[in-house]
């Protein structure tokens, strides 16, 4: 027997088999493009690249690291892939922003004769119901479900006929759910996690009634079961019926509680959901954000800001996920001074990656709460913007009266190959509109359709309307919400009756306000703003007639009301209110000011001083 293999170097299969044994592990642990790459070149050196099994790893890490690509070409390397391995090939298309690969890839596997098997089919499905392809979703289930059916698989694993419910009731119709209860019925043998499918689709369709009626006759019920019943009353604002079912659970898990906390914060009952939050045993990052981010958009700023610290001296650090919600609210709310120090948060943690994602949460707060010269910097300082940073960008501009700026914004967004969308066009006709750009705001209408296949939505013949309206164009804009194929809505009409009061249009404002009253005849700022209309026209019968209508409809006028913040504190004034602890002051600084208002010329007319 030779020695060599005993104290020399290891025979060549040992080697191999230590750098085998060494890259899978690297690679299972892998999700960087470069990381993957020096392991690929490590196993081609040792021509292992070939192997079924290395090749399966190497696709799943490419596909980790977001490189589709890569992980294809591996595939092709490979001159007779088995199943696993177009499974392993499916799995990664059916993951990334390209789903539609995965059917490609199986129509592959039918033609080279590899059998599918009980991992295929579930992995089709998830292809099949991801946001890309939504409006395929069901034709494509019903065209996986029928290959099930072919292959005769559903009888042997009950994972299948449980992917298929899961994934008809994801279609979000009632047809989904239709094939989902049939899928269903068919089963000899069901699983709680059968039921659970389908009641949650119900549940997500709004069908509570079902759902609760399927819930009460389960033979076996887990957590998830109860969690999906009491998340459908929450999101439908049945917070009543929620409680009473909550109390009832015999396990609450922290998703139970945060279910309750967002379905009051939701509703804006913030004592309930501040009351559970300090009852609820175990709390995780998502329950604290639900609840600042609560605070945050109801104003509650000192609570929000409190929170937020008391969360973090209690261990937890916020992740991309909790800026980006917390921030939605500040921005909601129009909170600067939190989003702000959210912002000074995330620049002095390293941990938290300034994403894309995060950095257009910031855009948007900090245009949203007027401070537009904060929202330029952070679109001028994210590394890679992309649809959602421009049109944000060009959305505040617009809003903050620099709508020349927010055009020319535009034309460097198409030629940075970024392709608009609806989104992008209403931005830029509200630019249009701000700017009094009549003909530009035409043309970029048309142009939607032509050259980038956009079809008008409402909100797009809203801008046009408002376009139009502000420039002068009254009788065009009443024309086009007349002709439009869609039912003009109360914002609509609202903006073309505000134009109608600035041009001083009676006639127009009166057919304005009838189609107004017939969307809701109890809306008394339609009375009060046609009101200032006659009067600033001098039509005192007009008003008369006015008032005799209210009070024949009964129809009051509601006190108006504003808010301000300050030191973290929201302030709110009411008509003909003197609750608040320093109104003697306010109100001695508001006679101050009409005075001086006096001295310098300003005189209120008639027409300002009446209202309804």
């Amino acid at each position: 027997m030779s020695t060599v293999g005993i104290i020399g170097s290891p025979p060549r299969w040992v080697s191999h088999r230590r750098l085998l044994e060494q890259t899978i592990t690297d690679l299972n642990n892998c999700s960087k493009l470069n990381s993957t790459k020096q392991i690929h070149a490590q196993l081609f050196k040792a021509n292992l690249h070939l192997s079924l099994f290395v090749a399966s790893k190497l696709i799943s890490a490419y596909s980790l690291s977001r490189h589709l690509d890569l992980a294809v070409a591996v595939f092709k390397q490979i001159p007779d892939p088995n199943a696993h391995l177009f499974n392993t090939l499916i799995r990664a298309h059916s993951s990334s922003h390209n789903p539609f690969g995965a059917f490609l890839a199986f129509i592959e596997m039918q033609k080279v004769g590899i059998p599918s098997d009980n991992f295929t089919y579930p992995l089709l499905l998830k292809a099949a119901i991801s946001s890309d392809i939504n409006h395929h979703t069901l034709s494509l289930v019903k065209m996986v479900h029928t290959h099930i059916i072919i292959s005769g698989l559903s009888d042997v694993d009950i994972f299948i006929p449980n992917s298929l419910i899961d994934s008809y009731s994801k279609c979000g119709s009632y047809n989904g759910n239709h094939f989902a209860r049939k899928v269903f019925d068919e089963m000899a043998h069901k699983d709680v996690v059968s039921w659970n499918s389908l009641i949650g689709g119900l549940v997500r369709c709004g069908d509570m009634d079902q759902g609760r009626n399927l819930f009460d006759v389960m033979p076996e019920r887990d957590t998830v079961s109860w969690n999906t019943i009491l998340d459908g009353y929450s999101k439908t604002g049945k917070m009543d019926v929620a409680f009473k079912f909550f109390e009832k659970m015999p396990n609450r898990n922290v998703v139970s509680w945060s279910t309750m906390i967002s379905g009051y914060c939701k509703k804006g009952d913030m004592d309930m959901a501040r009351f559970l939050f300090d009852r609820m045993p175990v709390r995780n990052l998502v329950t604290w954000t639900i609840i600042i981010s609560g605070y945050a958009a109801k104003a509650i700023t000192l609570e929000a800001d409190i929170l937020f610290d008391i969360m973090l001296r209690s261990g937890f650090k916020p992740d991309e996920a909790t800026m980006v919600s917390i921030l939605a609210s500040c921005a909601e709310s129009g909170l600067l001074d939190l989003g702000q120090k959210l912002h000074v948060y995330i620049l002095k943690n390293w941990r938290i990656k300034c994403t894309t994602t995060l950095a257009n949460s910031l855009l948007h707060m900090y245009a949203k709460c007027g401070n537009i010269d904060k929202a330029w910097m952070v679109f001028k300082n994210t590394i890679s913007p992309d649809r959602v940073s421009w049109n944000s960008i060009i959305q505040g501009l617009a809003v903050h009266g620099q709508g020349k700026r927010a055009l020319q914004l535009f034309s460097q967004m198409k030629n940075s190959g970024i392709t608009p969308d609806g989104m992008t066009y209403i931005a830029v006709i509200s630019a249009c509109t701000h700017t009094g750009l009549v003909e530009d705001g035409r043309w970029y209408f048309s142009i939607m359709k032509t050259d980038h296949n956009i079809t008008p939505q409402i909100e797009h013949y809203g801008c046009m309307i408002d376009l139009l309206a502000r420039g002068g164009l009254l009788s065009e804009a009443f024309e086009l919400a007349n002709n439009m194929s869609f039912e003009p809505s109360a914002i609509i009409w609202g903006s073309l009756l505000s134009a109608c009061r600035t041009h001083n249009d009676v006639d127009m404002a009166e057919k304005v306000v009838d189609r107004l009253v017939k969307l809701d005849p109890s809306d008394s700022g339609v009375y009060a703003i046609m009101s200032n209309i006659y009067a600033n026209a001098g039509r005192w019968d007009g008003m008369a007639k006015l008032r005799k209508q209210m009070k024949h409809s009964g129809v009051e006028k509601l006190s108006g009301f504003s808010s301000i913040e300050i030191g973290n504190v929201i302030h709110e004034f009411t008509v003909a209110d003197q609750s608040h602890p320093h109104a003697k002051r306010i109100l001695t600084m508001i006679d101050k000011l009409g005075k001086h208002l006096k001295l310098v010329g300003c005189v209120p007319t008639r027409s300002t001083l009446l209202g309804v």
